[in-house]
């Protein structure tokens, strides 16, 4: 993950968090971030292994089979190993909620640390950095979802994710995105993006019902890559449900993998259709822009991370019937009370966006 920086970011940025933070070596066993605890600082890897846990909980039928298969009482289990060039913290903006995972280092490390607060302003005042930082942490972000080899989707999160966009971009934003975009209906059974093929554009879900499936002969990418070729399908799973409000096919703008999964109509459906070509260009030309839209990225990819954490059965508490609540528990799709107000404006926004689409 090293080079994504590297490549990614400029000397000048580099040079920036050099000089902004500080490094320090810590030793095999040192928690750098506790799970439910806010940090105050981002982290650089810049040698070293760290290892993410996340607690398991005896109310999650997934935590008690883990527990009844290994015959002992597991309080964290290892998800992930990061190396050389991953990041783990606090990121200004993007999620207020507590960390939904520790991270601890398995050998004596190497770290650069960087107060929050030293980000924030320079993501405020620093627009091309800010484009650059965001796009950076939004491939960090997908690779990380990617290695956690999820078996499903995050869903019912729809339409709190395009609030959440709308939250994000200005005013002009939308109205580019309006201009420049086109409504496209998409029959039953239709497919919008083909695993492993070429994605034309980036769509917002605005009305219908898809599903994405994944092919179930991962194993054989040739495979995959022929069948995408000659448009013929291979031997599938369902992995997931989109509804109004879901953003499809932001992959190619912030990497250059192709598509990890096939997305195809259920019912007839509404999608408003931005071309990959003018999204590139806009990106490449409106630095403003291109930050507003990197971070919006990146606080999607947060949230979804943050959700797969939780529906796997770690992290957050899901409230029960009759349960007193705990003040100091942030219960499963509990929203910050921070972001209500943002999500209420977003709200008028996409009521908007959605009258101004009809009116065209």
């Amino acid at each position: 993950m090293a080079e994504v920086l590297l490549q990614e970011l400029s000397n000048s940025d580099i040079n920036w968090m050099i000089a902004t933070g500080f490094q320090r070596e810590i030793a095999a066993g040192t928690v750098l971030i506790q799970e439910g605890k806010s940090s105050d600082t981002l982290h650089l890897i810049l040698d070293g292994t760290l290892v993410v846990t996340i607690s398991q909980t005896d109310k999650n039928p997934l935590g008690r089979a883990f527990t009844a298969i290994e015959g002992s009482e597991i309080k964290d289990r290892e998800i992930a190993r990061l190396s050389s060039g991953e990041i783990v913290g606090e990121i200004p903006f993007v999620n207020v909620r507590p960390t939904a995972a520790s991270v601890r280092a398995v050998e004596k490390s190497l770290v650069i640390s960087i107060p929050q607060q030293d980000l924030a302003v320079k993501l405020h005042k620093d627009v091309g950095f800010a484009c650059r930082f965001y796009r950076a942490i939004a491939i960090l972000l997908s690779d990380r979802i990617t290695q956690l080899g999820r078996n499903k989707l995050i869903k019912g999160q729809a339409l709190r994710d395009m609030l959440f966009v709308l939250g994000e971009l200005n005013d002009s934003d939308i109205d580019w995105m309006i201009a420049t975009g086109s409504c496209q209906k998409v029959a039953a059974d239709s497919i919008l993006i083909r695993e492993g093929g070429p994605v034309d554009a980036l769509y917002i879900l605005l009305d219908g019902t898809m599903k994405v499936s994944i092919s179930e002969d991962r194993r054989n990418p040739l495979i995959r890559v022929f069948a995408a070729i000659e448009n013929t399908q291979t031997q599938s799973r369902e992995i997931a449900r989109l509804s109004r409000g879901e953003i499809i096919g932001e992959t190619p703008f912030i990497d250059t993998k192709l598509p990890p999964a096939t997305v195809q109509a259920i019912k007839d459906s509404l999608v408003l259709s931005i071309p990959r070509q003018q999204l590139a260009a806009k990106l490449q030309q409106d630095i403003g822009f291109a930050s507003r839209f990197y971070r919006v990225i990146v606080t999607l990819l947060s949230n979804r991370l943050d959700e797969l954490l939780s529906r796997l059965g770690y992290g957050r508490r899901v409230y029960s019937k009759g349960e007193s609540l705990n003040e100091n528990v942030e219960y499963e799709d509990e929203l910050d009370s921070q972001l209500l107000d943002r999500m209420a404006v977003a709200g008028t926004k996409f009521d908007w966006m959605l009258k101004n689409l009809k009116a065209i």
